[in-house]
This record gives C-alpha cells, structure tokens and sequence, in this order.
C-alpha cells in the first residue's frame, strides 16, 4: 500500500506541474501572474499530501488519534503570494518573480562554531572604516538584479511580504501577519540575521555585523550620521526630524516642542516603563499568543512593539508623504537602510529583557516554537527556519556591543504626592462622578464603556479585588488594567495613553509615575485575499498593561479603588471605540 501511495502522489505532482505551464494562467495590466483559483486550491491540496505531518491508517500501528498532528504550525503558504494593500489602501505587489513553492528547500543549519562572532555595535559609534565598507555592501546589493533574492528590493520586500497579508497560512484560508503578536521579535530577528550575512558575502567579510541604532541611550537619541551619506541616504525622511534633533521615541504624529534635555529626560523615562515596570511577564512584552488558523488569529502587540518600534517607524518617515513612507508605513519600511539599525537595537533589547529575567524561557509552547518561516541565505538557497532555531543569538554567532541601559534607573515619580493627588480625585469625583460616563451605577473590577468613542478623555473607577498583596504573590502574578474591545473602524493610526491616579493628565507624561503605558496602532492594509473565500480576520483589540509597581510607587497598594484615564493623541482617537476596561491578575 505504501508504494501505491507514493505512486499516486506522483501523479498528482505531475498533473500540478503540467497546469503550472499550461495558459490557465493570465497577466494583468503589470504583468503580475495571477492564478486561476482551482489550480491554487489544487496546489494546497498537493503540498498537503507532502507535509510532514501527514500519516495514513494504511501505516503499521497508526491510530486515528495518532493522525491528528500533535499542534498545527503557524508558517506561510509559499503558493499563495498575491496582491496586498498599502496602508492607505493602494494596491501593491512585493511577491518574488517566481513562486517560492517551486524552489529546494534546505533546513536551517547553525553556524560553525569556528565561525567568528560577529559584533554589532552603536550606529552612532561607528568608525569611518566601517561606514566604507557597509556603504560598499549595500551599493552591491542594491545593483543585484531584482530576480536576485539577496538584492535590496527583494530583501525589503521580505519585510512587505509579511506585513501586509501578501500569504496565506499554510492548510487555511487565513492570511498571515507578524505584527503585533509574539511573532514580531523572532521574524524580525531572522529578517536581520539573513540581511546581516548576506551584506557580509558581498564584500567579502565573515565579520560584518550590522550596527544598531541605540534610540535607547541619551548618546544615540539621533538618526546617526552615517544615514544621511552615501548609499545608505533615503531622501524619504521626514527633514524636521534630522540630527541635531532628538527623536521622540513615543511619537504621536505631533511635536511636543519639548527642549532636548526634557526629551531625553522623557524617552528614558518611557524606556523604563516599557521594559521593567510595564513588562514583567511574557504576553505584555512579546505580545498574545497567535496561532495558526481564524481561531489562533489575536491582536495584541507588547510593549516595545507598540512603542518606540510603532512611533519611531512614524517618526523618521517623511511628513510629505501619505502614508509616511518610506519608514513610516509597513510595506516601504526596509526600503531605508536605518530599517535594519533600528531592529537591531529592538533584537538587542529582547536579549536585554531575557536576560533582565535571568535568561529563563520565555515560551515553551510548541506552537510557537515550531512557528516556520522561509529566506533566502547569503548562497541565495531558501532556507527553512523556525522560532526554536534563533532563540540564543550566541548559537547564530552574533552578539552585541555592551552598552549602559541608563533607563535601568530611571524609575518615574509621582507627579503629585500620592495622598494629595487622591484628596484632589475623591474632590473630582464628588463635583462631577467619573460613573457618568457610562451611566454605570456600581464601582467593579469591569467597567463597561458599550462602545464608547474615544474622540475624549474617558476616566474611570476600578474596583481592585486584590489588595495589600505579598512579594511572593506580587512576583507570581501582576497586576494588569485591560483595555478590551477597541475597535478602530477603518485602517488608521490610532494612540492613546493610559494613566492611574492622574490628576492633570494633560501635563504630564512619561516621566511622571502616572503613565502606566500607550497603544499604538499603524495602518496595516491587509485585506486583499488570494481567491474567493479567503478570510481577513478583523476582531477587536486588547491591550494589556501592568501595573503592579506603579501602585506601589503611587502609594495605591492597599487602596480598594483606582482611577484610569485613557487620553486620545493627535485627535486619533475618533475612528475609535471601546468597550471596556478591567483589572485582570497575569500569571
């Protein structure tokens, strides 16, 4: 029966093969291949039949229970490239000029040992040696034909690819994205580290490392000089945000005219929040658990996600362009060589925050471990590679230059003493009940807001059901505020800030103990399938936001009651609902 079975496979492939040549395909006005659905639907069905998992009763010992694989891997269907959307909503196409699908496959494989480590250190600290050669490197790339897999279009392209919804998952229907999950950090560090090899290969150089642009420090608050020269210039910036000027590494589409030592001062203060206080367990850093399949689908980004990499993204991408390109928006994103700078320093700070937790493992679940994506190496080969492969960056022989974290220091104090500004709330709250906004009688742990617009501030009373807790149980689980059921109505930028037992939110911010953490949504544009049938997903979001620390520091531990502010930035809060907020308690 196993010889049948091959047998029959093989006749399959050769059938698949012969409609791939045949005219049942047809051009579009850019000469973009599109396939006829059937043949697609064909396609999946024989790659099925190929996947690793995939048993029949006819083996020896083989169970019905056994044929069910243990958990389904999340990775991307290589057949179904196609059309996607900008994020204001125009059609792009960053497919490769032939199907993946159709190319060998080889294994990720860890470096030899015997390979030198590569070191990737501060863009701003750089010599002019190193700015030649990696001025050298990427001029080669960029004259690679585009039908090259290492040329600098096909590598940015990687980046729109799976950013805009372009595949579909693999054995469903359902598109993939990598943002805004515990997908983000992995495929970023893999993009990179394929990027990084490959620029090496072109000059020469096993050394080469990228350099990472430390935003973190007060040294690094600049877009590094070596930007603004040679092939690395991306005239696609926006100019107001060029040296000597601060980046602001919370921005929200507005300047905050703050002076250079304020905005220093404030981006080491929002570092610290959102990577110790706002991120001490695994979901509100990495993000929600994404799976494969409509039902493995969440929206839920952590903190470093949603800021600095969202606002930086917007901050150097130029204001004369729609969608902020090419920085700003995703599909243009790697078109600007300071794309892989600032994802070093995001990988960098994921190995921070491991190591902040004595390098224990974040994730044992195998469905994310499992989680299998595809690149091209420095040999041009496609190369299969899972999340388990690139967790310890030691074993892809690579580190990073040591830098100080000053914000390891830098915890924010009240703005207000705590038992003052808890005075002046009770006062507030007798004149003009914070209750009203949603016509709820009761004070609880979940404050419904039905949908409210968050065109306004909206303040609210949470009942905290835990109070005067332990260190043990404070270590074992932290306090988190909720916001649940934000639903934005069409693809748009969208931020708002949280605070606890603010007084005066609109005078402060990060540097002020209150700031419990911001949401930041980018446009995304994923919503063109690949046939009739395929499903673009769209649920509410949720943001979490620990807050274990803060009310200690606000003095609010023992308080039966706290209040929560959501402030709207930049007025982008009016496509905007939501539909709660609550205290959880995160394991």
């Amino acid at each position: 029966m196993e010889a049948k079975r091959w047998v029959s496979l093989v006749f399959l492939a050769l059938i698949f093969v012969g409609l791939s040549s045949s005219d049942l395909f047809v051009k579009d006005s850019d000469q973009q291949v599109q396939a006829i659905s059937f043949i697609s639907d064909l396609k999946a069905t024989i790659l099925g039949f190929f996947d690793e998992t995939w048993v029949t009763t006819e083996d020896a010992n083989v169970t019905n229970e056994e044929i069910r694989p243990k958990h389904v891997i999340l990775t991307p269907n290589l057949t179904t490239c196609h059309k996607s959307l900008s994020d204001a909503d125009r059609p792009v196409y960053c497919c490769p000029p032939k199907r993946e699908s159709l190319e060998p496959i080889i294994d990720f494989k860890f470096p030899d040992i015997s390979e030198p480590i590569r070191v990737r250190k501060p863009a701003h600290m750089v010599d002019a040696d190193f700015i030649a050669k990696y001025n050298k490197a990427i001029a080669i790339m960029k004259s690679l034909p585009y039908d090259d897999p290492r040329s600098y279009m096909r590598q940015a392209n990687m980046h729109c690819i799976y950013c805009t919804g372009a595949y579909n998952q693999q054995n469903s229907n359902s598109l993939l994205k990598i943002h805004r999950s515990w997908m983000f950090f992995p495929w970023h560090r893999m993009m990179i580290y394929f990027h990084e090899r490959i620029l090496g290969s072109l000059i020469g150089d096993e050394n080469f490392a990228l350099p990472f642009w430390n935003w973190d420090s007060p040294e690094g608050m600049f877009i590094p000089d070596m930007y603004l020269n040679g092939s690395m210039v991306d005239t696609q910036r926006d100019s107001s945000h060029l040296p000597p000027q601060v980046a602001d590494i919370n921005y929200d589409y507005f300047e905050r005219g703050l002076g250079p030592e304020d905005q220093i001062s404030t981006n080491v203060a929002f570092m610290y929040n959102q990577m110790v206080s706002g991120a001490k367990k695994t979901e509100l850093f990495m993000g929600c658990p994404y799976k494969a399949g409509e039902d493995g689908f969440c929206d839920g980004p952590g903190t470093i996600e949603l800021a600095p990499h969202n606002a930086l993204h917007t901050w150097v991408g130029s204001n004369l362009n729609t969608e902020r390109e090419d920085l700003g928006a995703f599909y243009s994103a790697a078109r600007d060589p300071i794309f892989y700078a600032h994802h070093s320093n995001i990988d960098r700070l994921w190995n921070v925050w491991n190591e902040l937790r004595g390098n224990k493992p974040a994730i044992e679940d195998p469905e994310w471990l499992d989680s299998t994506f595809y690149f091209h190496n420095e040999k041009s080969q496609l190369v299969r590679i899972k999340i388990r492969d690139v967790l310890d960056s030691s074993k892809l022989r690579y580190a990073y230059e040591n830098v100080e974290n000053v914000w390891l220091n830098a915890r924010p104090k009240p703005s207000v003493p705590p038992k003052i500004a808890r005075q002046v709330l009770k006062m507030r709250e007798n004149q003009n009940p914070f209750l009203d906004i949603s016509n709820q009688a009761i004070v609880s742990p979940d404050f419904g807001l039905n949908g409210k617009r968050l065109d306004t501030t909206i303040r609210v009373k949470l009942h905290r059901p835990k109070t005067h807790r332990s260190k043990i149980e404070k270590e074992q689980e932290e306090e988190i505020i909720v916001v649940y059921g934000i639903d934005i109505s069409k693809d748009a930028y969208v931020k708002f800030d949280v605070y606890v037992n603010a007084v005066d939110e609109t005078m402060i911010g990060p540097e002020s103990r209150e700031f419990a953490g911001t949401f930041v949504n980018m446009k995304r544009g994923v919503r063109i399938v690949l046939n009739k049938g395929d499903l673009v997903v769209k649920r509410k979001t949720t943001f979490k936001v620990g807050i274990t620390e803060l009310l200690e520091d606000l003095e609010a531990d023992g308080d039966e009651t706290v209040w929560v502010t959501l402030v709207p930035r930049g007025g982008t809060g009016i496509n905007t609902t939501v539909d709660g907020v609550r205290i959880e308690y995160m394991k």
